[in-house]
């Protein structure tokens, strides 16, 4: 299990914090003052320590400099707790070691950010990370594979095997009221009395020729409504029959729709990925590298810092490939943010949707995590190290200029209907090309 140290002489902030850690499944272990901390260190190895600046004795800085000085403890990462702020506190805490800085009043999303930043809980964008982050800038856009169609044959064989079952049911039932109905008619004519018809016909005979004027007349209406039960189960089957065929019908239109539909949008999806191909250059395809601006992009994963992981790396082989050909001037790296289709709430967080949730259920379509991030958090602490070193070695020879562009799309977004229609696994797709890192080296006297 992970460990967490907090160090504060503020037992409400302590508690608070500690509720928070062991949501996450840390063990966390707190001390009230910074010499107390040093202490426990001598015994245990936290994964991570929360260390508050203002304290009595050892202040916050003192002991991150107490424990970066001290080979056993120096890999430990330091986030500074505290409500000191502003961009030359947080430069200041990153050049003694610390990896952040969080406010007092700690939100559950800074410290999910922490810990994920960290890797110390489970990823829940493992899967999805990998793929952006191997596939780069100039990776193609996978296809959308809509699976096999089926026919009409198959869908009306399918709606008769759900519907015959309830037809058959729904006949045998009238069978039984017809049945039923017939046997008790005939229980109740048969407890009737007969009429005295026939001691008055002794008495006083009637002509013949009345009797078969009577007999067809008292028959009729029980022949009628015999008729009529037995006509009753099979209007109803040629009612449900003639539903059936219609809801057919429909079924067929509609998935003629939905192909047409998915036949748009793979167009689509071909018209971007020949979009991306032709606006993301990259440095081997500018010669000579010395007389004209040459430009890289790589894409960040959501829930990354921009300037750091795989973004760093690049900016490395950059400068390896510049200095080898001798190239003065600068190189300018724009952090750029797309919009991602993204599930859950402002306190537990957000992340990545499935890919086949409806575009119009997504709980938040945007990047709260970049818009959280401050400029100086949105640089790693190697990456701020790069930059220095590079100011030392060459001086004024070759220069890094940072910039946050904010939302500027190379990859445009669907709109309307057009957009409506797309699930979460497409959109973020192109959202994916769009949270991006730009690096352009401009030559001298450019």
């Amino acid at each position: 299990m992970k460990r967490a140290l907090i160090v504060d002489d503020s037992r409400s902030a302590r508690v608070i914090l500690s509720r928070m850690l062991e949501g996450y499944g840390l063990a966390v272990d707190s001390s009230e003052s910074a010499e107390q901390a040093l202490e426990h260190l001598k015994q245990s190895r936290p994964d991570v320590i929360f260390m508050d600046h203002l304290m009595p004795g050892m202040d916050g800085f003192q002991a991150i400099t107490a424990i970066k000085g001290n080979p056993d403890t120096a890999m430990i990462p330091v986030v500074m707790y505290t409500s000191q702020e502003g961009e030359l506190y947080v430069s200041q805490a990153r050049a003694l070691g610390a990896v952040g800085v969080l406010p007092k009043t700690v939100k559950q999303s800074d410290v999910s950010r922490v810990l994920y930043q960290l890797r110390l809980v489970p990823e829940r964008r493992e899967a999805r990370a990998d793929v952006v982050a191997h596939g780069g800038a100039n990776a193609p856009m996978m296809q959308i594979d809509p699976g096999p169609r089926p026919s009409v044959g198959e869908i009306e064989a399918a709606i008769r095997a759900a519907i015959g079952p309830i037809l058959k049911e729904h006949a045998a039932e009238m069978r039984r009221f017809v049945l039923s109905s017939l046997d008790a008619f005939a229980r109740r004519i048969s407890a009737e009395p007969k009429p005295e018809a026939t001691v008055e016909t002794v008495q006083e005979p009637t002509p013949v020729a009345d009797k078969p004027t009577e007999q067809p007349f008292t028959r009729w209406p029980l022949a009628a409504a015999i008729a009529a039960l037995a006509l009753l189960p099979t209007l109803v089957l040629s009612v449900l029959y003639t539903r059936t065929i219609e809801s057919t019908r429909s079924l067929m239109q509609s998935n003629a729709r939905l192909a047409a539909v998915v036949e748009e949008q793979q167009a689509q999806l071909a018209a971007i990925q020949q979009s991306v191909e032709t606006r993301t250059p990259t440095l081997a395809s500018v010669t000579p590298p010395t007389t004209a601006a040459a430009m890289e992009s790589e894409t960040v994963p959501y829930g990354e810092a921009p300037l750091a992981g795989a973004r760093l790396e690049r900016l490395r082989e950059m400068l390896d490939n510049l200095k080898t050909v001798g190239f003065r001037g600068r190189i300018r790296v724009a952090t750029y943010v797309g919009e991602f289709c993204l599930t859950g709430n402002g306190i537990e967080g957000y992340s990545m949707a499935a890919d086949d949730l409806p575009i119009r259920r997504c709980d938040f379509v945007g990047n709260p995590f970049e818009d959280s991030l401050t400029a100086a958090q949105r640089q790693s602490l190697a990456f701020a190290n790069l930059v220095s070193s590079v100011r030392q070695d060459t001086g004024d020879s070759l220069t890094i200029d940072v910039a946050h562009e904010g939302r500027r799309p190379i990859v445009p977004y669907p709109k309307g209907e057009q957009g409506a229609r797309l699930t979460a696994g497409e959109w973020n797709k192109i959202a994916s090309q769009n949270n991006r890192v730009e690096f352009v080296a401009e030559p001298a006297g450019t």
